[in-house]
């Protein structure tokens, strides 16, 4: 690694130089199947035809004009993710972290507006938001809090998929102006509440008046499923945030708004000079294109049934196992103890995972790999544990 970088990263010593769809191939030519996809960035995989036509035509074309001027495939392509949620507005930036920090603003805005003082946004343990301040302080992890004091003050971290705790902020002297969720915990552990959590995050936030806020940065775009993973269940955010998938590498990042909340942000409340840019607009709108057209929501599901049902008889057996759960493309093995050098050991056989929250194997694999290549993230998978837990 150059001397010359911060140290904010220790990568794997492995050093990829093109891809196409499922695999990703190195400066030797070893090719390495990818099941976690950039971290659920690119989910039509890599190299799409689609998304490179897209980019090279519009690098081509023009970059670049900042939001001084009108972008026609910026509002092209909030029109479609207005479609698609169900919201009514779009705020763009360049990433998940900048996503949620609009987000935040909106619901301090939202609290200045009703002459709030000290407004208090409820957030959950082992969330993950973002590494920004304003993000980091939202986060539930403190991990990585340290160091960084003091934290943004004006959040209240409950446990996940518990409504009761929820429910007691109530009796609190506190100003309550926005609740922030994961439909599914992601960097936490692929955490999946109970069915009627989000639905009883609703009804708490339309009995004390204040807004729902969902981070769809790792579920969003087909990844569990369906095109936001709020549609599970029979509710609708005030305020969700996107990135990740949604420019398939290309960093754009989202923050949609309903109601009330559409209209909290006039000129000068908040900016981005390259949100939304021709470019990367462009290279979202080939994203959503694809999903339409191949229907990859419900093709999503499907291979997340098929992986989670090949997982579980291929490892009902191994001991060390706690639990194999998952939401369309958006899968967890948990095992009874840490397993810091799995990632190592999986590239050694030419696969691509990620292990959070210690002991939870994360897949987060693209949306359009093939069933073979879906089943052998399974049989290399499944081999590997039962070597490693034997």
């Amino acid at each position: 690694m150059s001397s010359a970088l911060m140290s904010n990263y220790q990568p794997l010593s492995i050093e990829f130089i093109t891809g196409s769809g499922t695999w990703l191939t190195d400066v030797q030519g070893e090719r390495y199947l990818d099941a976690l996809s950039g971290i659920a960035v690119c989910g039509l995989g890599h190299a799409h035809p689609a998304v490179q036509e897209a980019i090279a035509d519009q690098a081509a074309k023009l970059i670049h004009t900042s939001n001084l001027y009108r972008i026609p495939l910026q509002e092209k392509l909030a029109e479609k993710l207005v479609q698609h949620s169900g919201m009514e507005k779009v705020f763009f930036g360049n990433s998940g972290a900048e996503a949620n920090e609009a987000a935040i603003k909106l619901a301090r805005l939202y609290a200045s507006n009703k002459k709030i003082d000290k407004p208090v946004i409820v957030v959950m343990e082992k969330s993950f938001h973002g590494r920004t301040m304003a993000t980091l302080s939202a986060t539930g992890n403190p991990k990585v809090h340290q160091g960084f004091d003091p934290l943004v003050e004006g959040f209240r971290h409950i446990p996940y998929n518990d409504i009761d705790a929820l429910k007691a902020l109530a009796n609190e002297d506190l100003n309550i102006v926005a609740v922030m969720v994961e439909p599914i915990l992601g960097e936490g552990g692929v955490v999946i509440p109970d069915a009627g959590y989000l639905k009883a995050v609703r009804t708490f936030c339309d009995e004390h008046d204040c807004l729902m806020m969902v981070d769809e940065i790792q579920t969003g775009m087909c990844r569990t499923g369906k095109w936001f993973a709020f549609q599970y269940e029979d509710v609708m955010p005030d305020v969700m945030t996107l990135a990740k998938a949604l420019g398939n590498g290309v960093p754009i990042g989202a923050c949609l708004a309903r109601g009330e909340a559409a209209n909290l942000f006039q000129p000068g409340n908040h900016g981005s000079t390259f949100g939304g840019n021709p470019l990367a607009s462009r290279a979202a709108l080939a994203v959503i294109e694809v999903l339409e057209a191949d229907n990859l929501a419900q093709r999503a599901e499907v291979l997340g049934n098929r992986l989670l049902d090949g997982l579980k008889q291929a490892l009902k057996a191994v001991p060390g196992i706690k639990e194999i759960r998952g939401a369309g493309l958006m899968l967890a093995i948990e095992l009874d103890e840490d397993a810091p050098d799995l990632v190592a050991l999986a590239l050694k056989e030419k696969l691509l995972i990620n292990v959070t929250a210690g002991n939870v194997i994360r897949l987060l694999p693209v949306l359009v790999m093939s069933d073979s290549e879906a089943d052998q993230i399974v049989t290399k998978l499944s081999k590997l544990l039962k070597a490693y837990l034997a």
